[in-house]
């Protein structure tokens, strides 16, 4: 079930503003946002489990069980993804469970030795609702624990809510499509590197894809479309993680995150994570000479000197090292998977040093495409070439046939 709030017609026009006139501020309003204006009349008198985060805010910036409470819903429990109930755990960390310090309510972490509410946390609750800000990528795990819910709702025959936010990237179609023999947390569904979908989206997209007989109800974002980025909503931005700090950061993300899978830092701990890679040694010189020679659209590549502060990421942490730092200059033109693909050939072909670990299962699993990628960035000389020109051909089509199969799915105008 879709509740279509302020949902229009793609073309629709509904601006009588004269061409001379300022522009007006957004008026995008987060599925928090829309379900209070609409005097939450699915959760009131239900007690409620809410599954959300620091990015789980309404319009002005409050957090929403505070609203929730506010209004008179009767939360009884939350519940964290991963990063934790404040966002700040470190990636992969398990999370414990803890208590509300505002609320006093408890805090049931699922990301750590539950993955999924356990029928004890459940006891109580009539309807799970979910507020998580997805980063617009497949690896990102927000999904999973959304699906976790559902799956673990469905057995419970409770309904879930899900209070939609926008995709903070847009709705740009771009990288492989998951080969879903390779599912997991970072990677659950066939669907590309950069999705452009929000997540009650892929929330209805599980629903057909894993067969789930669960009672969801999706609250859309109000005047969101699709080729918006998050900077263009007027909504508050909050880093859905410790290491996605900008929007930068995210556009990067779909195609720098394949970077976990090498020996190389991702700025973990810097200024900059997801904006810049590098390792001791990398010959910048002749690395920024190879990839510039290639001509990419809407990025720029520069030298990088930084020192990861991440111990739970086991790379370089307090060495300084070199690398290549990006720069988003037309997001338009930018794709992120395949600029790291050919920023991780060319690292193979002239960086000077080793960018894989003996084992390449993470890499593998990120990519999920059989090993194909990760055969064409470690083949040196003229034959990886050829290999890398098909497997970037093959994610293009990939992309584009799957343009029309999320079209069932979709909630949002263009």
């Amino acid at each position: 079930m879709v509740i279509a709030a302020g949902l229009l017609p793609a073309g629709t026009c509904v601006s009588s503003r004269r061409a001379d006139e300022p522009p007006s501020r957004p008026d995008v309003r987060a599925g928090i946002d829309v379900l209070l204006a609409d005097s939450g009349h699915l959760v009131r008198g239900r007690r409620v489990g809410l599954v959300t985060n620091q990015a789980g805010i309404d319009r002005t910036g409050r957090r929403g069980v505070d609203r929730l409470l506010e209004a008179g819903v009767a939360v009884v429990a939350l519940f964290s993804p991963e990063h934790g109930f404040r966002g700040t755990a470190d990636p992969g960390a398990p999370v414990a469970s803890t208590i509300d310090s505002t609320t006093r309510l408890p805090i049931y972490s699922l990301y750590g030795g539950n993955s999924a509410p356990t029928v004890a946390m459940l006891a109580g609750i009539d309807v799970m609702l979910v507020d998580l800000q997805d980063a617009g990528a497949r690896y990102y795990t927000y999904l999973w624990t959304t699906v976790e819910v559902m799956r673990a709702a469905e057995r419970r025959g409770l309904p879930v809510v899900l209070l939609d936010r926008p995709n903070p990237i847009g709705g740009l179609v771009q990288g492989n499509v998951l080969d879903t023999s390779y599912r997991s947390a970072v990677g659950l569904l066939a669907v590309p590197m950069r999705h452009g979908m929000t997540l009650g989206e892929l929330a209805r997209l599980a629903m057909h894809d894993l067969g789930l007989a669960t009672s969801l109800t999706v609250i859309p974002v109000r005047g969101w479309r699709r080729g918006m980025y998050f900077d263009e909503t007027g909504l508050p931005f909050v880093p859905p993680s410790p290491n996605l700090r900008s929007l930068e950061a995210l556009i990067h993300y779909p195609g720098l995150c394949l970077f976990e899978g090498t020996a190389l830092s991702v700025g973990r701990g810097t200024d900059h994570p997801f904006e810049q890679v590098g390792a001791p040694g990398v010959d910048t010189v002749r690395v920024l000479a190879s990839v510039r020679s290639r001509g990419l659209p809407g990025v720029a590549f520069e030298g990088a000197h930084f020192t990861p502060r991440n111990p739970g990421d086991g790379k370089f942490d307090g060495v300084p090292v070199v690398g290549i730092r990006l720069r988003v200059v037309d997001r338009a033109a930018y794709d992120p998977p395949r600029t790291a693909l050919i920023l991780l050939g060319a690292m193979t072909d002239v960086s000077g040093v080793a960018l894989f670990p003996p084992d390449t299962r993470h890499f593998d699993r990120l990519v999920g495409d059989g090993g194909r990628a990760g055969e064409a960035v470690q083949l040196p000389g003229p034959p990886a070439l050829v290999l890398r020109t098909a497997v970037l051909q093959s994610w293009a089509e990939e992309s584009d046939r799957f343009l029309e199969r999320r079209r069932q799915f979709l909630l949002y105008p263009e």
